[in-house]
C-alpha cells in the first residue's frame, strides 16, 4: 500500500456510503491520531484499537444524524506521495468556510487548522474533512 491515509478516508467514505457503523483497518500511529481527531471534532462517535501485536486494527464508529444521515459529508486527500502540500502558519486553509476541518502534520503532532492558527505553526496539509 503506497497511501496508508488515502486508504482510511477511502474506507471511511465506503462505509459512510454503505450505512455502516463501524469500519476496521490497520493500525499506525498517524491513523490513531486521525481517529483521535475525528472523534474530538465530533465527526464519529468513537475509536478502539485491538489486536494482538503485530495484528492490530482500528475500529471507527460512525455517527449518523437523527434522519439516518452521515455527520461526514465528505473527505479530500490534499497532499500524496507524489505532490506534498505544505502552509505556513499565516496559510493555513480554511474549510467550507469554517464548517469543516483540516489535518496537518505539524512539528507538534498532527492538528486541526484551528489549533494550528492558534499554536501558530503550519506543516503538512493532509486532508480536508467536512
Amino acid at each position: 500500500m503506497t497511501d496508508p491515509i488515502a486508504d482510511l478516508l477511502a474506507r471511511i467514505r465506503n462505509a459512510k456510503q454503505r450505512k455502516h457503523k463501524d469500519v476496521y483497518f490497520p493500525f499506525s500511529k498517524i491513523k490513531a491520531e486521525i481517529s483521535r481527531i475525528l472523534k474530538e471534532e465530533g465527526f464519529v462517535w468513537d475509536y478502539q484499537i485491538s489486536g494482538s501485536t503485530g495484528l492490530d486494527e482500528i475500529k471507527i464508529n460512525l455517527k449518523y444524524g437523527s434522519k439516518d444521515e452521515s455527520v461526514i459529508t465528505d473527505l479530500k486527500r490534499i497532499s500524496k506521495p507524489g505532490r506534498r502540500v505544505y502552509v505556513g502558519a499565516d496559510e493555513v486553509p480554511y474549510v467550507k468556510r469554517g464548517l469543516g476541518i483540516a489535518i496537518l502534520s505539524t512539528s507538534k503532532g498532527l492538528m486541526t487548522d484551528k489549533n494550528s492558527r492558534k499554536e501558530k505553526v503550519g506543516g503538512e496539509v493532509l486532508c480536508y474533512v467536512w
